[in-house]
């Protein structure tokens, strides 16, 4: 990071503001970076930014290397005359404080297919010659991104393992007869993928010139319908007969679950990745780092061990633990790759291997207030006990809002947090915990934009187990108030967390 203290905020860029129904990369998210430069943040965390799938979560994307094109603004697109301001106009009224997915996917789907058709007929030859390039740079993984995503399309949009048996298992004739057949399509969704590539680009080059750095996530499973198991199978345990995972990734039970968390997604063929000389794994970090800075892996915990669920199971009760040549990956990516700007995601059941994992490559971890109050003082997420490689959260997008948490406390945990704190201020609660995690020895500190807010429950990104209903917050640009960049201002700069030049 730029200095040894910093702060940031935690924003997907669907929860943006706008005018047209979802977050995405035009006038708001430069506004956003310009709030975050004139309050002293210098990190911006920002969530997977893949092409979303089933419950539009973004930790289950078609592609864990391509973009999400629903963030493409369409206000860049016609101010390059690749759709009219009537489009724009004659779009629905969609609601300004949560994204109507299935309102907002379709409209904006066919203006981005219009702005590609506009850009197949009549880019400019300098346009082209960009387009061209990115391609080329990007090939590793857009051209089997694009091939699959209109073969998706082509089948109504059922899963890869659910297409005809010569094309789901990739047999050369069956690839050439669709590639021939789906030439246009293929080159559409490529479009899209260029232009996501250059509104980010051009959004990242804005932030990192304002001193502020971008955090983005690798979750560390795929989805099993994603182009990556389409295109890699023997790097997954898959079942070459019916073509669905062999082995599926979890967390067994414990004190939240009592038959644990079955996700679904194919576990990892290590074995095969690591004879690749982890090949795969080279192209998915260095496809990430085209779009950040930093790169926090989620469930770190998995590079060391993790929980295995046979087909068939339906419930994560009955896996066993495998452990993971997470040293030897990470070794392979610091030869070819240098220096490691990884952050773990060191939540859940952790063990001392993990913990050695993590320490021996120097990975900051993760500290939540909101799992600070549970117990006694030997909680390892108090204040007092953290080390100062970490980054510390009020809560993540898969807590409730501080306010939220906060009102839920049973009484003696709620006095607790009051013996921390010694009174509640009249600013709130969500305020009080953003000044400790200020405050705290830990180098780095990020908060959720709820929180800023003071919102409560309703207004939480995610409900880890909750199928529907996430991810759809937003903010209204008038929510950043003078007061709140003020408290944020003055915060940031006494925790001595502000840019140098600030001081």
């Amino acid at each position: 990071m730029a200095s040894s203290r910093t702060s940031g905020i935690l924003l997907h860029p669907t929860s943006l503001p706008g005018h047209y129904g979802i977050g995405d990369l035009g006038p708001e998210a430069y506004r956003f970076v310009d709030f975050l430069a004139t309050t002293g943040q210098q990190i911006w965390q920002v969530l997977p930014l893949g092409p979303t799938g089933h419950g539009n979560s973004p930790y289950l994307c078609f592609s864990s290397m391509a973009g999400n094109p629903i963030l493409i603004s369409l206000e860049q697109l016609r101010d390059r005359n690749l759709i009219d301001q009537a489009d724009l106009d004659n779009l629905p009224d969609f609601p300004a404080d949560y994204v109507d997915f299935e309102q907002v996917v379709p409209a904006k789907m066919k203006l981005l297919e219009k702005a590609a058709e506009t850009f197949q007929a009549h880019a400019s030859e300098e346009d082209r010659q960009s387009y061209a390039q990115f391609c080329e740079a990007a090939a590793f993984w857009l051209d089997d991104y694009a091939f699959f995503m209109a073969l998706k399309q082509a089948h109504g949009g059922a899963g890869w393992s659910e297409w005809d048996s010569a094309i789901a298992r990739r047999q050369p004739e069956a690839m050439q007869m669709w590639q021939e057949k789906l030439t246009v399509e293929i080159a559409r969704f490529k479009y899209k993928q260029f232009e996501f590539h250059r509104q980010w680009s051009s959004l990242k080059q804005y932030a990192n010139e304002r001193g502020i750095e971008i955090v983005g996530d690798i979750p560390i499973y795929v989805a099993h319908d994603s182009v990556d198991v389409w295109a890699y199978p023997d790097n997954f345990m898959i079942d070459p007969e019916t073509l669905l995972p062999s082995e599926m990734a979890g967390v067994p039970p414990d004190y939240f679950s009592a038959t644990g968390q079955l996700w679904g997604n194919p576990t990892y063929n290590w074995a095969k990745l690591e004879e690749t000389g982890f090949h795969w794994w080279l192209m998915r970090i260095r496809a990430i780092l085209d779009y950040v800075d930093w790169i926090r892996i989620d469930h770190f915990r998995g590079f060391q061990a993790y929980w295995a669920v046979a087909q068939g199971e339906t419930t994560a009760m009955n896996g066993h633990w495998i452990e993971a040549p997470g040293e030897k990956l990470f070794n392979k990516v610091k030869e070819e790759l240098g220096s490691l700007p990884i952050l773990a995601e060191d939540l859940g059941l952790i063990t001392p291997e993990v913990l050695e994992l993590r320490d021996q490559f120097g990975f900051p971890g993760m500290k939540i207030l909101q799992f600070a109050f549970g117990s006694d003082s030997k909680n390892l997420y108090l204040p007092f006990n953290y080390p100062r490689n970490c980054i510390v959260y009020t809560g993540t997008h898969d807590n409730d809002t501080t306010v939220g948490w906060f009102n839920q406390l049973d009484e003696s945990e709620r006095n607790r947090v009051i013996m921390f704190l010694g009174c509640l201020s009249p600013a709130g609660v969500h305020w009080d915990l953003i000044r400790v995690a200020m405050m705290s020895i830990a180098d780095r500190n990020i908060i959720p934009m709820q929180d800023l807010f003071g919102l409560g429950s309703e207004f939480r990104m995610n409900t880890p187990g909750k199928a529907d209903g996430n991810w759809s917050w937003r903010y209204r640009s008038e929510s950043i108030t003078d007061d709140v960049c003020h408290e944020l201002r003055e915060l940031t700069r006494f925790s001595d967390r502000a840019p140098d030049h600030w001081y």
